[in-house]
């Protein structure tokens, strides 16, 4: 059996008096992608600030590795997060860096390393996506597909445990979206990293995912390979997963006591 990377220990969080996550449970296997799927608003963005350690939730826990995120300081969180590497939507790059320097960042921050290993280490990670050549190029002269890349480098700056991707494929057309997925499932292979991806794309979570997990208004509904969640007759599931214009998602929109709303209470 798989070494558990991550459990996610019945985990509520709350903004206000919203609950965005309602003991939530899963686990996260080593060496496996773990694709969170959910539409708008089912929390599954939320989830994952709460496992890399940038939220802490009202209840529950996450234990990484054995250790409590949750009930770390701020010395061992900032240990944690060294371990972990996040490719953030947008890419989150700093526009008045370089390729070259975005990827730096991690390295000369968290290590003494010599600058001649942290040149040769940014060309070992540029190279991994693809990017070697766009060293010197800035942000604003890269495509969506190319800041996705070099987001991606710099998450694997520091050799990182586990990767963690928010919606890698978001504002991306659909070649440029099949070849983040390809390099995804390259890099788990050549890395042998655990990789945890928020989507709710799902021709790109087909391709990537060994086990896939549905939220939906911050709740677990069902979890599986990506075959059982393609079968799945939970109504639920069946409909998110399929894209179908019928079924609980709709419905429960369509519920929406329009009536009530037009005769102001009066039906």
């Amino acid at each position: 059996m798989p070494e558990i990377a991550i459990e996610v220990r019945d985990v509520t969080k709350r903004f206000g008096s919203q609950t965005v996550l309602n003991a939530i449970r899963l686990d996260v296997q080593e060496g496996e992608t773990l694709v969170i799927l959910g539409g708008s608003g089912s929390g599954k963005s939320t989830l994952l600030r709460v496992m890399i350690g940038n939220l802490r939730p009202e209840s529950g826990d996450v234990i990484a590795w054995g250790k409590s995120i949750c009930t770390m300081s701020d010395e061992q969180l900032a240990d944690y997060r060294k371990s972990i590497g996040v490719l953030f939507q947008s890419g989150a790059l700093y526009n008045s860096m370089s390729v070259a320097d975005n990827v730096a960042l991690p390295l000369r921050e968290h290590t003494d390393l010599p600058e001649e290993t942290i040149d040769i280490m940014i060309k070992i990670k540029l190279e991994l996506v693809g990017l070697r050549e766009a060293s010197t190029k800035m942000p604003a002269e890269l495509s969506g597909g190319m800041k996705k890349r070099a987001g991606l480098a710099r998450a694997l700056a520091l050799d990182p445990k586990i990767l963690f991707y928010d919606e890698p494929s978001a504002g991306l057309d659909p070649v440029t979206s099949a070849e983040i997925d390809e390099l995804i499932i390259d890099l788990n292979e050549k890395l042998g990293v655990t990789s945890v991806v928020v989507t709710h794309e799902m021709e790109s979570a087909y391709r990537i995912a060994d086990r896939m997990v549905l939220l939906d208004r911050g709740r677990f509904v069902a979890s599986g390979t990506p075959e059982q969640m393609r079968d799945s007759e939970d109504p639920l599931v069946k409909q998110f997963v399929h894209g179908l214009t019928h079924g609980p998602l709709t419905d429960r929109r369509r519920g929406g006591q329009y009536e009530v709303d037009l005769l102001g209470g009066e039906v």
